[in-house]
């Protein structure tokens, strides 16, 4: 996997560049073939929090995570455990989706070999972690700019707003960044993967 690594508001040391390469490379173990994708990494410090965001896109899936502290080397710790744990959570269910299909292949190694352990020690809390959806909202999109959906978020107190977006006659997500500043997020055509 080749690592993309970039700083805001910090200077990134060849130490940092070093170890945020060792830490990711441990996330390899995980997959059967090598990674050909890039990840990204941004380093920030605001406020005194040192902010670690690492985006790794796959094949049928994106690996996101964000992680800050008062140090930028248990931010780089952090933001590694929660991928792990994103991957062992991706390949359960799609382990357990393709049992259900009958077929055998799949993306990640298997785990057994990769924690060393017999697969019935490796029931995990991600095993019955099932995504329950508890309500269900239906409305109808008024066509509007990115501007007036930023105010109807911020009026109605809320960090996303889906909107009609006028300007592309697609469907669209505001949102506000941790940053306190706002994103937009567009539909683009779909990959085939």
């Amino acid at each position: 996997m080749n690592l993309s690594v970039r700083g805001q508001q910090i200077d990134v040391t060849e130490a940092l560049k070093d170890y945020v390469d060792k830490k990711l490379r441990r996330l390899e173990k995980y997959f059967d073939a090598p990674l050909a994708s890039e990840g990204y990494v941004t380093l920030s410090v605001v406020r005194g929090l040192h902010t670690v965001e690492v985006t790794i896109p796959l094949p049928g899936m994106m690996l996101r995570a964000e992680d800050r502290s008062d140090d930028m080397y248990a931010s780089i710790d952090a933001v590694v455990d929660k991928l792990e744990r994103q991957i062992r959570k991706h390949k359960t269910k799609l382990n357990r989706k393709l049992r259900q299909e009958g077929s055998l292949k799949t993306l990640f190694a298997d785990e057994a070999a990769v924690a060393g352990a017999a697969p019935s020690e490796l029931q995990t809390e991600e095993d019955h972690d099932d995504f329950e959806v508890v309500r269900i909202k239906r409305f109808t999109f008024k066509p509007m700019n990115v501007e007036e959906a930023i105010l109807q978020m911020n009026m109605v107190g809320h960090n996303f707003f889906v909107f009609s977006n006028v300007d592309t006659q697609e469907v669209s997500v505001v949102y506000k960044r941790n940053d306190g500043k706002y994103g937009l997020i567009e539909q683009t055509e779909s990959d085939p993967y």
